[in-house]
């Protein structure tokens, strides 16, 4: 049974944050595949500065040049509020021969225990968590943790940066910042 591990998120920018969460699950956790799910209005946030086609792209720039990172639109295609235990039913019925790990960083574990039907949720996937500084996990919930190189990037401070005209470079991936450029997204009019 082939291992794939779900990163979502709103994506808004992706950032070499993503991609080092997702390499380390990938080879720590022994999967074949991490398929990046941007959501089209998570339920933990509210909703994004960009729109879902561009967000879409940009994932797709950032994950084209690995062989084992796929795309998975299936959140933008159903839109509304992405609950993560709807989504999951919907790829289990359409893979059932796959199994699912999500992927987490270490501020979302904390609240694992709080997510919507997370019971349903616990019978589909395991959870694999990344570890964060200043977080604490209950055993609560069985979660797979791994460590990895502590990267302090976010999407907003991205979003910031390019907003006040600062560069993102090294921030995110080449071909994402190129694609921000190019369409003037967060405000960027070079």
């Amino acid at each position: 049974m082939n291992r794939v591990g779900i990163l979502g998120g709103t994506f808004d920018p992706p950032h070499q944050g993503h991609l080092i969460m997702a390499e380390y699950a990938l080879e720590e956790m022994d999967l074949d595949e991490v398929w990046f799910m941007p959501s089209f209005i998570p339920p933990h946030k509210q909703e994004s500065a960009t729109d879902a086609n561009a967000r879409l792209k940009m994932v797709e720039l950032a994950t084209k040049d690995h062989p084992e990172f796929r795309v998975c639109d299936v959140e933008l295609m159903r839109k509304g509020t992405s609950y993560t235990v709807d989504t999951m039913t919907y790829l289990k019925q359409q893979y059932p021969e796959l199994a699912f790990y999500f992927i987490i960083g270490g501020d979302m574990v904390e609240h694992l225990s709080k997510w919507n039907r997370v019971d349903e949720l616990q019978q589909m996937v395991e959870f694999i968590g990344v570890v964060r500084p200043g977080y604490e996990w209950s055993d609560e919930i069985p979660v797979h943790f791994i460590d990895i190189p502590s990267i302090d990037i976010s999407s907003t401070v991205v979003r910031e940066r390019v907003t006040s005209g600062k560069s993102a470079r090294y921030l995110i991936p080449d071909a994402v910042d190129s694609y921000i450029k190019e369409h003037h997204l967060y405000g960027n009019n070079s």
